[in-house]
């Protein structure tokens, strides 16, 4: 049999390929666009092979409806054992009371708070979709702002931070149900204390998004919000670098309430091969060599934010603390979407982003978001960090998005280089 293409496609690969060309090409495809160019998304990461390994399972099988030891089906003695271990191996890693693996996604796991705490009408406040916010947290087009009354707080004009002083003002105004903080384009830290002082002054929930740090919680990089927060949900693939899903955790108070929203208000059947790799994941997230990765994640963003700004590309609010910095391209006189455009022509993976404030309709924008998890994951430091943004600057200002530009094949010739040095899932020896 011929070897494996990757370190995590086993030996069945090769009846895929036979079975289902187009579909093993596409996996192929995916793997060399993953080790030929820069992923800068901050939503996204690299899992490991133990990870994928685990999605792959048979597990993927067996429906589950229900909680361990009070199922729906018969024959979950196995899967019972996988969601116990993501359970407690998740309490463990963010020292909660209880948790909640079952998200399908965080948009899933987000869901679910609603359902345990609002009735249709009720007040929410979050942080507002153009100011860094998420789509889920009132934003009209989602069923957050449908079904919800739904206040949003922005930023101060001067700072671009959290305005608390607005924050405040609104929730005593409006007495919201729930309180929300955290979003998808946040770089500072979030306030916790703040917003649990408020929460309790009103007498409402307060909950915490953590989507995009949770993975810099579980390494202990920054302050962790569950000591704050009634609830506390996220995602599980982007720096905690795990599977495409969500999972939340709480108060013991509130445990009961909330997996009654997870199912079966929100889900049927919860995939326990994704479980399995949550699992997983949580136990590498509990090693030293995941709390290394942490720090150097935020080291790496930090230094990629402040070599943009001496390229006159600005990072709003001055920097960052976590793993994603957000720039205003309006120095260079670049949108966000022709700077994702020509970036993309050059071997860079970014994306467009609103920016406080921002003139621009969102599908044009004014910046840029990054991020450092994945090429942190492929072992990238701080020169590399200063190597990308010159290779990010000469792409959006010296290119027009067309691939055979000369500018883009030179930083697509240098992108290629650097993965060389740095790949993504290395070839097996």
């Amino acid at each position: 049999m011929t070897a494996s293409p990757t370190p995590f496609y086993g030996s069945d690969f090769d009846a895929l390929a036979a079975f289902d060309p187009e579909i093993s090409g596409v996996l192929l495809s995916e793997l060399d666009r993953l080790r030929s160019g820069l992923q800068l998304i901050a939503s996204e990461n690299m899992s490991s092979p133990a990870v994928l390994t685990a999605l792959g399972s048979t597990l993927s099988n067996k429906y589950a409806e229900g909680y361990p030891g009070r199922r729906y089906y018969g024959g979950c003695s196995e899967v019972d054992k996988a969601e116990n271990l993501a359970i407690e191996r998740c309490k463990s890693l963010f020292d909660a009371e209880h948790a909640n693996v079952q998200a399908h996604s965080g948009a899933s796991a987000n869901q679910a708070v609603y359902g345990a705490f609002l009735k249709p009408g009720e007040t929410i406040l979050g942080m507002s979709l153009p100011m860094g916010g998420h789509l889920t947290h009132g934003t009209k087009v989602s069923f957050s702002g449908k079904w919800f009354n739904s206040v949003g707080y922005g930023v101060e004009k001067e700072s671009e931070n959290i305005d608390y002083a607005e924050v405040e003002a609104l929730a005593k105004e409006h007495r919201p149900k729930v309180i929300l903080a955290g979003g998808s384009a946040i770089p500072r830290l979030i306030d916790f204390e703040f917003f649990r002082n408020l929460a309790d002054e009103i007498g409402a929930i307060f909950w915490v998004d953590a989507a995009h740090f949770i993975g810099l919680v579980a390494g202990k990089a920054i302050p962790s919000p569950v000591p704050y927060a009634d609830v506390v949900t996220f995602t599980t693939h982007k720096v905690l670098r795990g599977p495409r899903s969500g999972a939340l955790v709480c108060k013991a108070e509130h445990a009961a309430k909330l997996d009654k929203a997870v199912f079966p208000m929100m889900q049927g059947g919860p995939q326990m091969h994704t479980i399995a790799a949550k699992a997983v994941n949580f136990k590498e997230c509990a090693t030293p060599e995941y709390a290394a990765y942490a720090r150097q994640v935020i080291e790496n963003a930090q230094q990629l934010a402040t070599s943009l700004g001496e390229k006159e590309i600005r990072p709003t609010t001055g920097g960052t603390d976590t793993h994603l910095s957000l720039h205003d391209l309006q120095g260079v006189q670049v949108t966000g979407a022709q700077a994702e455009e020509r970036a993309d022509a050059a071997g860079i993976v970014l994306n467009k982003n609103a920016i406080p404030f921002d003139p621009q309709k969102p599908n044009v924008a004014s910046g840029i978001r990054v991020g450092s998890p994945s090429v942190t994951t492929q072992g990238m430091g701080t020169p590399e960090m200063v190597q990308i943004a010159d290779l990010i600057h000469r792409a959006i200002t010296q290119t027009d998005g067309d691939p055979d530009h000369p500018v883009a094949k030179d930083v697509r010739a240098e992108v290629t280089d650097l993965v060389g040095r740095f790949p993504a899932y290395p070839r097996p020896a």
